[in-house]
């Protein structure tokens, strides 16, 4: 990897990779050698599963993977919701593990994760769903700044986390203690993530 790679731009190995799991990958791929500020729609289950989550949990669930875990996979902030690439049958086993720790919208009052009060819904899409990822370029246009790379794929099989990596990061992001503040941090995309430690 280049001293200058930038995590938030595709590189070509990555744009074939996410490619790779639409019917017609060539076209795909010439869509966005044609418009390379242009987002697409990519099914899931084959190559990789979506866990979508708000944009804050998100971050929260970044920063444990890469602070006190073994990174993520490529991840994607689209429309207020970060989308965590994981591994294929990630969407179909996750909410069982989610509902194990009683995550979900009816867990017991005094249940651990019931406790923290910040625990949102994550969304998993799995096979027979699809997602609106960004484009491999950032686009200029304000309007689409809320559809971009936060750490873009870079290899043609990048690493993926699976369901218990996720569970884990989720469960550390809803029980860190949170302030909340009525002011927005000065830049939330200033947090750079050092891909080179990707296991």
């Amino acid at each position: 990897m280049s001293s200058g790679w930038n995590a938030s731009h595709v590189t070509p190995d990555g744009a074939a990779w996410l490619a790779s799991a639409g019917t017609y990958p060539r076209s795909t791929l010439a869509l966005w050698e044609e418009r390379p500020d242009a987002p697409i729609v990519l099914p899931c289950g084959a190559v990789f599963d979506v866990v979508s989550a708000p944009s804050m949990f998100g971050r929260r669930m970044l920063d444990r993977l890469w602070d006190d875990g073994p990174g993520s996979g490529p991840v994607a902030e689209f429309r207020g919701r970060m989308l965590l690439f994981a591994a294929p049958g990630t969407a179909q086993r996750l909410p069982a593990l989610l509902e194990w720790e009683e995550w979900g919208a009816h867990g017991r009052a005094g249940g651990e994760t019931g406790r923290t009060g910040a625990v949102p819904p994550l969304l998993c899409h799995g096979t027979g769903d699809a997602v609106t990822i960004p484009a491999p370029t950032e686009s200029a246009s304000p309007a689409r700044s809320d559809c971009r790379w936060l750490v873009a794929p870079d290899t043609r099989q990048p690493w993926l986390p699976g369901p218990e990596v996720l569970l884990w990061a989720a469960v550390r992001a809803a029980r860190s203690a949170v302030r909340i503040s009525i002011f927005p941090p000065a830049d939330q995309g200033a947090k750079v993530y050092d891909v080179s430690r990707r296991r």
